[in-house]
């Protein structure tokens, strides 16, 4: 009788309790919806695939389904080529990367990481996010929200969704320009500001962000003259632009760099292939290095 009793126990145990434990939102979830408060991220567990699903609905009503992929969040029909994206979140620098520190390895690394042929294998961030956050899935729908804005008296034309953050960094660059002669300088030698531009990535059969209109570019006067993008330096010193010294390098001043990453813009400057000219609206990147 009570072995009975305990295999009708084991009937029940089997089919009450579920065959693998539900692993917990991704954390990291919790950033995107700090970074774009106006979309919506609803996760449901899809226990055919073992991911989240995320439905992105934008403020206007328009649903995506994306799936989190390890933070690269990507369309079902995409998960089994996830090893070709890259995360959504990772490590943007603190400091400005100084090649008088790069060891020879680091060297050949970065000389590996930007040749013509890695960069075209290199599918990079998921750009069906930025689509779903930015209505943004062909030139059409995309044009439809680019604007004509002005920063810092020069005029753009932009992704009417980052005026409200450019206009904010304007506004702290134009307060530290009051009392600090360097950002001053910066802003009367202030040449062009671009940003909107349907175009891919050099090297890559990617979107460059300034097709979404949330990045912009930034020249001062004669920059022509100055280095400020690596792969221009490239081109006149191919073996050596990677170690180029960093008062070689035009850059804007820290104060400016950082009025911009307060408002949710990383800095092209920090990255390993530098491009000083550039910013680009990731306010779910600033958050999350804030809190690592």
């Amino acid at each position: 009788m009570k072995t009975h009793l305990w295999y009708c126990q084991l009937i029940v145990l089997f089919f009450t309790v579920p065959l693998f434990a539900v692993p917990r939102e991704p954390e990291n979830l919790r950033i995107l919806r700090r970074a774009y408060p106006t979309v919506r991220f609803d996760a449901t567990y899809d226990a055919s695939v073992r991911d989240y699903k995320i439905i992105v609905t934008r403020a206007d009503g328009t649903a995506t389904t994306l799936y989190w992929a390890n933070g690269k969040m990507l369309p079902k029909e995409k998960l089994d080529e996830q090893e070709s994206y890259w995360t959504l979140f990772y490590q943007y620098a603190k400091e400005i990367p100084n090649p008088s520190n790069f060891s020879d390895e680091e060297v050949q690394r970065i000389r590996t990481f930007s040749s013509a042929e890695n960069r075209s294998q290199q599918a990079g961030s998921s750009l069906y996010f930025f689509n779903a956050i930015y209505d943004a899935e062909t030139r059409q729908k995309t044009e439809a929200h680019i604007k004509q804005v002005a920063f810092l008296g020069k005029y753009t034309n932009a992704h009417e969704w980052i005026f409200e953050p450019l206009a904010r960094v304007e506004n702290r660059i134009r307060e530290l320009a009051k009392s600090d002669a360097e950002v001053r300088q910066f802003v009367d030698e202030l040449s062009r500001v671009d940003s909107y531009n349907w175009r891919e990535i050099g090297d890559r059969a990617s979107r460059s962000f300034h097709s979404y209109g949330i990045a912009v570019d930034i020249l001062p006067r004669g920059w022509g003259q100055k280095n400020i993008y690596w792969a221009w330096r490239r081109d006149i010193d191919p073996d050596g632009w990677m170690t180029l010294p960093l008062d070689k390098r035009w850059m804007p001043p820290l104060k400016v760099i950082q009025a911009f990453e307060a408002e949710g813009f990383i800095w092209g400057g920090k990255w390993i292939i530098w491009d000083n000219m550039h910013f680009e609206y990731h306010p779910e990147l600033i958050d999350y290095n804030r809190i690592r």
